[in-house]
């Protein structure tokens, strides 16, 4: 809508409140006249009355509280992890989720994005193709090479301690079965998971060079209910039949 056609509807509002206040003095003859609703007239009139013209107005449509919204915070943050990392909305939401304990679905990061133009990157900060990928190498053995990092992450409000972030990946089976699943809090925690896989391996995985057996032999029931023992923390299971 045009400023001009806002002036004219509020000329044509300031008009019914008028005439049906000083001339005719009756509501319902002025609202048959200009075809209007007596709910409409009365909402005019309390507006006129508080706020002068100004009020007879087009009000904007959108809520003026949103309980349920976004908190401007949590907004930021989306903000500055897409201009500062350009990540998308899939691994925002799952940032803030694992970092900031704020579920929030990958739908309204993607809204949020759309909202403030940061839906799409700019052409200088687009993926481009590298002529030349690198090749990632693997040892053949578990535990043969093992690669770690140490990242400082943000402090816990409330609390004054430094948390960090230890990523270890191992070229062998350690990483694909084990720390490619698995959050690592410090060198400590690392130790840890590195020992009970480090017992499953050589206690309960079957191996391709044993005949798809365990390297310790378990009892064989034949008949029972077959149940799952966790291992790993529940990252694997070992599957036994309890005796009937």
């Amino acid at each position: 809508m045009t400023k001009a056609e806002q002036a004219r509807r509020l000329a044509w509002r300031f008009k019914v409140v008028q005439q049906a206040g000083e001339r005719s003095r009756n509501v319902a003859r002025t609202c048959r006249h200009f075809g209007i609703s007596r709910q409409a007239f009365y909402r005019w009139k309390r507006r006129y009355e508080a706020l002068g013209a100004a009020g007879l107005a087009d009000r904007p449509s959108t809520p003026q509280r949103s309980p349920r919204a976004t908190p401007r915070e949590v907004v930021s943050k989306i903000l500055y992890l897409r201009q500062t990392y350009h990540f998308g909305p899939g691994r925002i939401a799952d940032y803030l989720k694992r970092f900031h304990q704020r579920a929030l679905a990958v739908s309204s990061v993607h809204r949020i994005l759309v909202r403030h133009g940061l839906n799409r990157l700019p052409s200088s900060q687009k993926h481009r193709a590298h002529a030349k990928r690198w090749q990632r190498y693997e040892k053949p053995q578990p535990g043969h090479r093992l690669q770690m990092d140490v990242k400082f992450l943000e402090r816990i409000p409330g609390s004054r301690k430094r948390f960090y972030q230890f990523t270890a990946i191992d070229d062998g089976s350690i990483r694909r079965e084990c720390l490619d699943h698995v959050i690592v809090f410090n060198q400590r925690h690392l130790r840890r998971v590195l020992r009970t896989y480090v017992a499953y391996y050589q206690r309960s995985r079957t191996h391709l060079a044993l005949g798809n057996d365990a390297p310790v032999e378990r009892a064989v029931h034949p008949t029972g209910r077959i149940v799952a023992r966790p291992e790993v923390g529940g990252l694997h299971h070992r599957y036994e039949r309890q005796a009937a």
